[in-house]
């Protein structure tokens, strides 16, 4: 039997905080664990939607179901249901998969070309509502060759298609009877991970069991359950008293288990950032000379500092300062000087109550971030605390994303977004102007040309330097027309009781803590001896 290690950096497409669970998550805790092959993770947030015809899981990771590709520790592409890496042909428009063998869904009905490809075209959809569909823009036909062999062919070529080939692949037996927006599989999914979903209990808890049948393996895990605790302090405080195995932090409260022997903290790298959206149609976000003075008027070291405890990074734009891609160039301080100036230039004067003002408008803009979020809140009162030594009056608010939702075209809005694997991944998405107001894609309606140039160059060629001078580019003309203000890159911390061996973790995304984290590879744990 294949013994399979390993599975790619994950995403859920979480929207909404939800409320804490008040009722005891499950069998594990302090009275389970590793004894009784069960585990319970506390986290802040649950999916909107468990089908990746919807975009669940669509960075892979998901333990339902299977990409064709997966991601190993170091990020590195593998084999999943494909039994080896794809076959590209015709000038890097062509990819072929061949399908491993054996593979059953867990309803016992087996895998084919044809399910991959039945995936795919309705992601592709117009009917379909999944709003991560431009990632997938460069295919213009996938189709089944017997049962065992799938083929992309692509517009274009697509430097990175191979990695958003860890999609997970769902049953055409059951999702194709269902309309995709609003079928059972939604909330009744079926795939060919190694867990399968026994229970959803929304706002309170997932519990899932572990797959007898999973290709890689049965894991030892037998039993995984999601507890959903939105407070940070509550689940810090359910984690210390037993009642869950391991629990998602943030840092100030991941620090007061340090001297616990019986728990492991965890600290994983990520591409999440955090950032201020400022949108276009706003008459004072939208002018970009109190766009680039409040990218001068920022302290992101203090941030790093005081509010991530040192776990983390200052963000000069959507690519973190240690990844390849980074422009070394584009580093920048507090200046400031040099933001009044701007503001001078652009007939912001100065006001008698320290508020600027243009044409008998102040410089005043309210500024949302989600309730409950403790870092994003401490980032939203340190901005505001900034912009008002450079004369803008920042109104911070709390409220949940129902609230802010239809909000964000026009307010600002404390933002966290960041995807692994290549930087098409995310910057298309959160800057490109065709998706201006899309949702959560561009929510601050960025429109710039010449970064949408380097958008396309970057996504179409598969010359390395071309791509790299394309996001460098790209990374300039943010320092001169910012549509967001980038704070901080975040490090993700982990806190988990020690009972379990072959914990690590990833590279992460944004979206973290329901599949992302230790539990990345949950399915290849072993009891600790």
């Amino acid at each position: 039997m294949t013994t399979r290690r390993i599975r790619g950096a994950a995403a859920v497409l979480a929207t909404a905080a939800v409320a804490t669970a008040c009722s005891a998550p499950g069998s594990g805790g302090a009275d389970g664990g590793a004894a009784d092959g069960s585990v319970v993770i506390g986290v802040s947030t649950e999916p909107d939607t468990l089908s990746p015809l919807l975009g669940y899981g669509k960075d892979g990771n998901s333990k339902i179901f299977d990409g064709l590709l997966a991601r190993d520790a170091g990020m590195n592409l593998e084999p999943a249901l494909a039994k080896a890496l794809p076959k590209i042909t015709d000038g890097g428009r062509t990819y072929t998969y061949t399908l491993r063998q054996g593979v059953e869904f867990s309803d016992g009905e087996p895998l084919t070309a044809r399910d991959v490809v039945f995936t795919y075209r309705t992601v592709l959809d117009d009917a379909t509502n999944n709003t991560a569909k431009s990632e997938l823009a460069a295919v213009k036909d996938v189709r089944a060759v017997g049962d065992d062999t799938v083929v992309f062919t692509l517009h274009h070529p697509y430097a990175p298609f191979a990695a958003r080939t860890v999609l997970p692949v769902v049953p055409e037996h059951v999702a194709g009877k269902q309309d995709p927006n609003t079928g059972a599989f939604n909330t009744e999914p079926v795939g060919t991970g190694p867990y399968v979903l026994v229970d959803w209990r929304k706002g309170e808890k997932l519990t899932f069991k572990a797959n007898p049948h999973y290709w890689g393996g049965a894991p030892k895990v037998k039993k995984l359950t999601m507890a959903i605790v939105a407070d940070d302090d509550v689940r810090a405080t359910r984690l210390r008293s037993g009642d869950l195995d391991g629990a998602v932090l943030p840092p100030n409260l991941a620090a007061t288990f340090k001297s616990d022997d019986d728990r492991k903290t965890y600290r994983a790298t990520s591409y999440d950032f955090r950032a201020v959206s400022l949108p276009t149609g706003n008459p004072v976000t939208g002018d970009t000379a109190i766009r680039r003075a409040l990218d001068l008027a920022v302290d992101r070291q203090a941030m790093v500092d005081k509010i991530l405890d040192g776990a983390g990074r200052p963000a000069y734009g959507p690519l973190p300062v240690d990844d390849p891609w980074f422009a070394q160039d584009v580093e920048r301080f507090r200046d400031l000087a040099e933001a009044g100036r701007i503001l001078d230039a652009a007939g912001w004067k100065e006001g008698n109550d320290g508020v600027r003002a243009k044409d008998g408008r102040p410089a005043r803009f309210t500024l949302y971030y989600p309730s409950g979020d403790k870092v994003r809140q401490d980032h939203a009162l340190a901005y505001a605390s900034d912009a008002k030594k450079a004369g803008i009056d920042v109104r911070v608010q709390s409220a949940t994303w129902e609230v802010i939702e239809p909000r964000m075209n026009h307010d600002a809005v404390l933002a966290g977004f960041g995807s692994v694997g290549d930087p098409d991944f995310g910057l298309y998405t959160l800057l490109h102007s065709s998706l201006a107001g899309d949702g959560f894609n561009n929510m601050a309606r960025y429109d710039n040309p010449a970064v949408d140039r380097a958008l396309e160059t970057g996504r179409r060629t598969q010359d390395p330097e071309a791509r790299k001078a394309a996001y460098d580019d790209l990374q300039r003309a943010l320092m001169k027309d910012p549509g967001y203000t980038f704070l901080t890159h975040i490090d993700h911390m982990y806190v988990l009781a020690d009972r379990w061996k072959g914990l690590t973790t990833q590279t992460e995304p944004h979206e973290h803590g329901f599949a992302a984290g230790p539990w990345w590879n949950v399915e290849d744990w072993q009891p600790a001896p």
